[in-house]
């Protein structure tokens, strides 16, 4: 019997009854119903999250206008745009409604946006700033991967709102660098100023220097003459005093004189009256003395001008009296005045004493003056050098501030805020989750498919055994039948991935020729099983799907596997079944796709081989084991 005769006995055998047929159609489309379903189930469920219910409450309170700054609400303007964007189906409800929907699965999770959410991000530019916070809360009995999936929306809540909060914030910090810059310009502009100032002051200083040493000499003569001054007039007072006690003594004395001139007047009268009778009685004694007429005559000759002038005397006398009367009267006059003339001078004493102090105080501060301000000189000096140098650091400050408009302004806002774009540039590219996921579940769906076959197909012909002693030929024949019952659920498979689920190929051939060589690889595998082991081997086929699918990284990458599984990932077969169709579904490194494939190649002869070997051992002789009820159905 031939290869090509013992798989049409074996078809023909599984098609001859109604129920046969069915049976293996059924069979043939399990990979197709398990991988089809399954990637048609999650072919792209982000593109449905718009259908997630999820309830939104916003207790925010709102900040109130302050200044210049309006009322806002944070909290309303994040509810708007989350309605509007659409990335789920929001529902606005209260705490109580949402908390009652998450519980009778009428929300998959909610978010709420405390009372303090706007509060706390004003907080950010005053001296006590806090986070705000969002709430979320799910309910793991709806379904865990809702917790997830809230926690990536609220991620993104807070990506957003940190954004925005972030460009206004380096938004009023960019403005305040320009209005820093303008200050430091106009700063600049009033130190070129300064020194300008300084300078001129500098000038001046040394002018008002030269007066201020002018003055100090000046003061200096001052405090000495009003010394003198102070001297004299201490003098005048006494002087004064002197004089007025003088004037006093000259009135009491002209007094007394007017009274004695009052005498001698009358005396000089009486004697001026007596000069006739006192020319006789001259005359009298000298002649009683002898005196010879002549001589008397001669003698009384000599005495009458004396009369005439006793008598012009007395007049002048009695006119001097009246002037001695008048100055008595005006000597009393000129003693008052005197007195008067000592107040003063005792007044004019105390002041210039005040203006001896004051002038010898001003000379004091005037040299004072003069050593200050030639500090103050040099100190303005300095403060020119100083205002050069403020002048010039400050046009050097302005320089690096750049000078900037508010569409730049703007634009670094949105920069800072956003500093990072995320640009993906994919060497390989899965257009969807779906079409992710496909090449493992292909890979698993292709295990499944001929692990069913199995459950109907014979192993290995006993009548070709029996028949025949050529085990290759026999293990051959075993072999091709699941084999190219597994190609065509592969290629049934492929159809429906590529053309019902419209995931793109970049290399269609490639895509079905890996999936092929896995199916076949896999026949060899469990014939091997069955050959040595029966339904024990059926059995373990189940078992190593199930290392399989826990080891094959068809979903989270192997790397995180523990280390026993992934050292088993590099040797069990289905890990290279799903690198290689991503290579070849994806449009990646078809070498690599070629060394995955080498591998699997090298299962199915080794596989191929150690069936071959258990059909050698059942043509040539019998153990207990074949005689032996199987364990399993």
């Amino acid at each position: 019997m031939k290869v090509p005769q013992m798989i049409a006995a074996e078809l023909r055998r599984l098609t001859s009854t109604r129920m046969s047929v069915l049976a293996l159609l059924a069979l043939v489309a399990v990979p197709v119903l398990y991988g089809g379903l399954y990637l048609w189930a999650n072919q792209d469920p982000y593109a449905k999250f718009p259908e997630v219910p999820v309830a939104l409450v916003v207790e925010d309170e709102g900040t109130p206008a302050i200044d210049d700054a309006p009322a806002r609400n944070v909290g309303d303007e994040v509810a708007d745009e989350l309605i509007a964007d659409g990335a789920f189906d929001w529902h606005r409800v209260s705490a109580e409604e949402a908390a009652t929907g998450l519980d009778d699965s009428t929300y998959d999770f909610a978010i709420t946006l405390p009372a303090d959410f706007s509060d706390a991000l004003a907080s950010l530019g005053t001296d006590e700033p806090r986070q705000a916070e969002i709430l979320l809360s799910t309910n793991d009995a709806n379904s865990y991967l809702a917790g997830t999936i809230g926690a990536q929306a609220v991620e993104r809540i807070r990506a957003t709102v940190a954004e925005q909060v972030g460009q206004e914030a380096a938004s009023l910090l960019l403005d305040s660098i320009a209005d820093i810059r303008s200050g430091i310009v106009d700063a600049a502009d009033g130190a070129a100023q300064l020194a300008d100032g300084a300078g001129t002051a500098v000038d001046g200083a040394e002018q008002l220097g030269a007066g201020a040493s002018q003055l100090s000499d000046g003061a200096a003569r001052a405090a000495d003459g009003s010394a003198q001054l102070a001297d004299g007039t201490a003098r005048l007072a006494d002087g004064s005093a002197e004089l007025a006690s003088g004037a006093a003594q000259v009135a009491d004395g002209n007094a007394q004189l007017a009274a004695s001139a009052d005498r001698v007047g009358s005396a000089v009268d009486e004697a001026a009256s007596a000069v006739p009778e006192a020319r006789r009685a001259i005359a009298d004694e000298l002649a009683a003395r002898g005196v010879d007429q002549a001589t008397i005559d001669a003698a009384l000759a000599k005495l009458d001008p004396v009369g005439d002038r006793i008598a012009a005397g007395n007049d002048r006398v009695q006119g001097v009296v009246g002037d001695i009367d008048r100055l008595a009267e005006g000597s009393r006059h000129v003693a008052d005045g005197s007195a008067q003339l000592a107040a003063g001078a005792r007044d004019a004493a105390s002041g210039a004493a005040q203006l001896a102090d004051g002038t010898a105080q001003l000379a004091d501060g005037s040299a004072q003056l003069s050593a200050g301000l030639g500090a103050l000189e040099d100190g303005l000096g300095e403060l020119a050098s100083g205002a050069g140098t403020l002048r010039d650091g400050l046009d050097d400050g302005a320089a690096e501030i750049p000078d900037t408009d508010q569409a730049t302004r703007d634009a670094q806002a949105e920069t800072i805020a956003d500093p990072i774009a995320l640009e993906t540039d994919s060497a390989t590219h899965a257009e969807n989750y779906g079409a992710g996921l496909a090449p493992f579940f292909a890979a698993l769906a292709g295990w499944i498919g001929i692990y069913a076959l199995f459950l109907i197909v014979k192993p290995i012909s006993r009548r070709a055994v029996t028949a025949l002693h050529s085990p290759v030929r026999i293990t051959l024949a075993g072999w091709l039948t699941p084999g190219l019952l597994g190609a065509v659920q592969m290629a049934a498979l492929y159809l429906v991935l590529a053309f019902t689920l419209g995931f793109p190929m970049s290399n269609p051939l490639g895509t079905l020729g890996v999936m092929v060589l896995a199916s076949a690889t896999y026949a060899a595998i469990i014939l091997a099983l069955n050959v040595w082991l029966g339904s024990v081997g059926q059995f373990l086929g189940l078992v190593l799907m199930v290392l399989q699918l826990v080891t094959a990284g068809g979903t989270f990458p192997w790397q995180t596997l523990p280390a026993p599984l992934a050292a088993l990932h590099h040797v069990l077969p289905m890990g290279y079944v799903v690198d290689a169709m991503r290579q070849a579904m994806y449009g990646g490194d078809l070498a690599r796709a070629g060394a995955d494939t080498l591998v699997l190649a090298a299962w199915l002869v080794g596989a191929f081989v150690l069936a071959a070997i258990g059909v050698t051992r059942m043509t040539h002789f019998r153990t207990l084991r074949d005689l032996q009820p199987s364990l399993i159905g």
